[in-house]
């Protein structure tokens, strides 16, 4: 048998057909060269925010569409925040990348996704500058979306921070927030027709539509007001008619690029798949890994056009259908269990989440949260059925050991995260008669499992980080001097944490679960190996 051949991620070596396919590679099915200068010619379709989960799904769905013949337009891609990304692993590569799809049964498929055909910085005072104001002046454009993480949207806690303010008041020229950018780019698109648009955030946080809205709007009304912008852009961003915020849910993992998968793609004989830390510390590469389940749940709200991605696999729907999507899989049927695997994974010295999926009592707890606790007061958004969606979560997207995800990564921001994945469920529970607050069993062990956590020191006595999370310090400081083997009593330690309602959506004493917190948590750290023995009690 020969070598295999080299291959390059580059718009030359694709024609090459007979070689990708021989090492397993499937190649887009369009012809990319006249879907680029289409694309150039008339954008419909442009996304900020480079990242991995950008080009695992959004990238890949527009991708179907072109393979189908039901677009003849790509994306363009900007990236305001990480420049690097885009002179590192797109550029490079004619805009090219791999999607390795790791499927739970052991199953590998390897795509070339080409759906992307422009990739811009988005510096305001850079080179690429022009060509964004040209395109959001394109009468063609119908949609902007977004993937630039939670923080992306905010403009600062209690009102505006210094910087932003600061922005705001230096005017649209040369903006420097991606907020500010999108601001100031939809002013040009304003100057130049006022088209209309559709802003569509697709990150993964509650109400994001609505967040994206108020950013953008909170620029335009400081321009408008101070006399830096035409007094009816804010009307335009206002009048829910010229431009629309349409919310969305979007689920799929996609961890950082894993060098399992680096080796698997060399010995396939692609070259330059190497994994790249920029100088803002995003992990990336000309490969992205992910797995195969995904969900896309948009309002339909498109006031230009938008692209068929229904055919890609997307559900359309209405804003309260969205909602109820979100709360189903952010508060009962994925993020919470999410969470608990992960505080109890770190305290259990696990590394990754399809380990802990062996475990019989971590099995059982994220069983009991998911299906006792969760499901009687879930939000049924009826397009998809909560039962099978927290079976696939627990059976399939979970215990798959091909997905390289771990507790340490999901243990990050805990305390923000809390409110929305558990307090939504203890509120309902206080809104019903039918339903007894003294029944939840395994949603108070994991807050006791999280201030256990914040101890640093898992079961066997071992010290270890925590991961970031931007009230750790604070927390922190609460707990600090107890030690495995303390009788307490805690009470004085744990009552400012556990009365925070801005933690756990409530005042876990108000609601009844303050006190059966303290107890577990004495469990919990009562000697080495507690954890795992209170686990096991509590969950037979």
């Amino acid at each position: 048998m020969g070598e295999k051949k080299a291959l390059r991620l580059e718009a030359a070596s694709l024609e090459d057909e007979e070689a990708w396919a021989s090492a397993g590679f499937e190649l887009p099915r369009f012809d990319r060269a006249a879907v680029e200068a289409k694309t150039r010619r008339a954008p419909e379709w442009l996304h900020f925010g480079a990242g991995n989960i950008f080009r695992a799904f959004p990238a890949a769905i527009q991708q179907r569409l072109l393979d189908q013949g039901k677009s003849d337009s790509g994306i363009v891609v900007a990236e305001g925040f990480d420049y690097g990304i885009i002179d590192k692993v797109y550029r490079p590569f004619d805009n090219l990348c791999v999607l390795v799809i790791l499927k739970a049964n052991g199953t590998v498929e390897k795509r070339v996704i080409g759906s992307v055909v422009e990739s811009l910085v988005a510096d305001s005072s850079g080179g690429d500058w022009d060509r964004l104001k040209e395109i959001f002046a394109s009468p063609s454009l119908k949609m902007v979306s977004f993937t630039i993480t939670e923080k992306g949207y905010s403009l600062g806690s209690g009102g505006y921070s210094a910087e932003v303010a600061a922005e705001m008041s230096e005017g649209p020229a040369q903006p420097r927030s991606i907020m500010g950018k999108v601001a100031s780019l939809c002013l040009e698109r304003y100057r130049r027709g006022a088209s209309r648009l559709a802003l569509v955030s697709m990150d993964n946080c509650s109400h994001n539509g609505e967040r994206l809205s108020e950013a953008v709007r909170a620029f335009a009304a400081s321009w408008t007001k101070d006399g830096l912008a035409d007094p009816g852009f804010l009307g335009y961003i206002e009048n829910g008619t010229s431009i629309s915020f349409p919310w969305t849910m979007i689920d799929k993992i996609t961890p950082r690029p894993d060098e399992s998968v680096r080796t698997m793609l060399r010995e396939a004989g692609l070259e330059g798949c190497d994994i790249v830390v920029t100088k803002k510390r995003t992990y990336t590469s000309s490969f992205v890994n992910a797995e195969e389940a995904e969900y896309l749940v948009v309002e339909d709200n498109f006031p230009n056009g938008r692209p068929p991605l229904e055919v890609g696999g997307v559900m359309f729907t209405t804003r309260e259908t969205v909602e109820r999507v979100e709360r189903m899989k952010v508060s009962t049927c994925l993020n919470p269990l999410h969470t608990s695997l992960a505080i109890f994974g770190c305290l259990l010295g696990y590394k990754s989440i399809h380990e802990e999926m062996g475990d019989s009592d971590l099995v059982s707890l994220v069983e009991r949260i998911g299906y006792v606790e969760g499901l009687p007061v879930v939000v049924d958004p009826k397009i998809i059925e909560p039962r099978r969606f927290l079976r696939e979560v627990l059976e399939i997207r979970f215990p798959n050991p091909f997905m390289p995800d771990t507790p340490q990564r999901i243990a990050s921001d805990t305390s923000q995260k809390l409110p929305i994945r558990f307090g939504e469920t203890i509120k309902a529970y206080l809104a019903r008669r039918d339903l007894s607050i003294s029944s939840l069993t395994a949603i108070p062990l994991v807050f006791a499992g999280w201030l256990r956590y914040l101890m640093g020191v898992d079961d066997a006595g071992s010290s270890f980080e925590p991961s970031p999370d931007p009230r750790l310090e604070e927390l922190r400081a609460h707990v600090a001097g107890i030690a495995l083997g303390d009788e307490g009593p805690f009470h004085g330690r744990l009552e400012p944490i556990l009365s925070d309602a801005t933690i756990f959506g409530v005042n876990l004493y108000d609601a009844g679960l303050g006190e059966i917190v303290e107890r577990r948590f004495a469990e919990l750290v009562s000697a080495p190996g507690a954890v795992r023995r209170t686990l096991s009690v509590h969950l037979r």
